[in-house]
């Protein structure tokens, strides 16, 4: 299933599932603000079809798969993936895996309500482990990363697709919501204990090179992008691409790219 299609069937599932509001807000208001975020979510996805190869048949970890959109995804195509989360999310997996059967085997999606830290991983286990908008919630991160990296096999790689640290605007509005405090401790109710996680600690670029590097990840050749940098209201009904194209033209600019992106998406190898 290609990218374009996945999303239409996304947002007809978002009309008639309410619950996924306002995690999802693809079919909300106006013209230039939906094109707005479809951009940013046919660019992730796009991402994640450039890093991992299919043809090989890998094994896929998603861990922080929150409502399951992106092994849907992989489970459309045919292939298999296995989602871990600690979030209110899971409550709303089987639904969508219901609606998300019509269209393909969502079987090949599984899932479990798990804290990373607690689990007992086997090593060398996954090809691909995807974190999307998950690392910043990890902490301890250098931690999670170890742990990460004894699950991969000698050559896997971890997928990384995060907010931008770096981004100005970004970094104002958390500071405005979460002050200096960027870890905190919070009580799960399914697992019956608290739980530290990052509040939103998001890091540039730079810092997540060197968060990679001490746990022994080697940054993949040509892997980093950075994504949205125009305001919603540079889109119109039919200039998406135009505008990701001018995006991307101006990332040429790293300086500009670390201060005013916002999105960032970087992939890490486990050495041979």
């Amino acid at each position: 299933m290609q990218k374009e299609e996945f999303y239409q069937h996304l947002c007809e599932e978002l009309r008639e599932n309410r619950s996924l509001y306002p995690y999802y807000k693809l079919v909300d208001g106006s013209v230039s603000q939906q094109q707005f975020r479809k951009a940013y979510f046919l660019q992730r996805l796009e991402y994640l079809d450039k890093h991992i190869d299919l043809t090989a048949n890998p094994t896929i970890w998603d861990c922080g798969c929150g409502y399951g959109s992106t092994d849907l995804y992989l489970a459309m195509n045919g292939q298999p993936a296995y989602g871990t989360t600690i979030e209110f999310y899971a409550e709303q997996i089987e639904r969508r895996k219901q609606f998300w059967g019509k269209f393909g085997d969502a079987s090949l999606f599984t899932y479990e309500y798990a804290n990373v830290f607690d689990q007992d991983i086997p090593e060398e286990k996954y090809d691909y482990i995807i974190l999307q908008d998950t690392l910043h919630h990890i902490e301890p991160l250098e931690d999670g990363l170890r742990i990460f990296h004894k699950a991969l096999k000698k050559g896997g790689k971890l997928v990384l697709i995060e907010e931008n640290g770096g981004c100005l605007l970004k970094r104002a509005m958390l500071f405005k919501q979460r002050g200096r405090k960027r870890v905190i401790s919070v009580y799960d109710d399914v697992l019956k204990k608290e739980v530290l996680m990052g509040n939103e600690n998001i890091r540039n670029e730079s810092q997540w090179r060197e968060a990679f590097a001490r746990t022994g990840f080697v940054l993949e050749p040509h892997s980093v992008q950075y994504i949205r940098h125009c305001f919603p209201w540079k889109y119109n009904a039919h200039n998406m691409l135009q505008v990701i194209d001018r995006e991307q033209y101006l990332a040429q600019n790293k300086k500009r790219c670390h201060y005013t992106y916002f999105g960032l998406n970087m992939t890490f190898i486990k050495p041979e």
